[in-house]
């Protein structure tokens, strides 16, 4: 069950890290962020960057396994790139629809997979 907890609160986390890290490039396509200035994005951004600690933290701590959790740091770590990538992928498909996927893309995200499987691999 901690696994699961683990890999949930990951994604929630890489859910606010991506919205944290590329949301403000489309700021400027509302009326209320055409004039906000760098500073008030990069606070805005790690407003929305706090709500990724606060969840990172928890599922590194509960997945691993000097806590318990079935995972290893590199685990950890392994699972959260992929983590990420496939977020990232959903948010650039919703939010950035003019930015074509391509087949090296494709490619790129499959050895990724390959990565997970071969971290777990014993």
């Amino acid at each position: 069950m901690k696994g699961l907890w683990t890999i949930v609160l990951l994604v929630l986390s890489n859910i606010f890290m991506t919205l944290a890290w590329y949301g403000h490039l489309r700021f400027k396509e509302f009326s209320w962020g055409k004039s906000l200035a760098l500073f008030s994005v990069i606070l805005i951004s790690w407003g929305l960057a706090f709500f990724e600690y606060v969840l990172q933290v928890p599922a590194n701590r509960m997945g691993h396994m000097s806590n318990g959790g079935p995972f290893t740091l590199v685990q950890l770590k392994v699972i959260q790139e992929a983590i990420t990538l496939v977020v990232f992928v959903v948010f650039s498909l919703v939010a950035f629809k003019n930015e074509a996927l391509r087949w090296n893309h494709a490619l790129a995200g499959l050895l990724l997979i390959a990565a997970v499987w071969l971290v777990f691999k014993k």
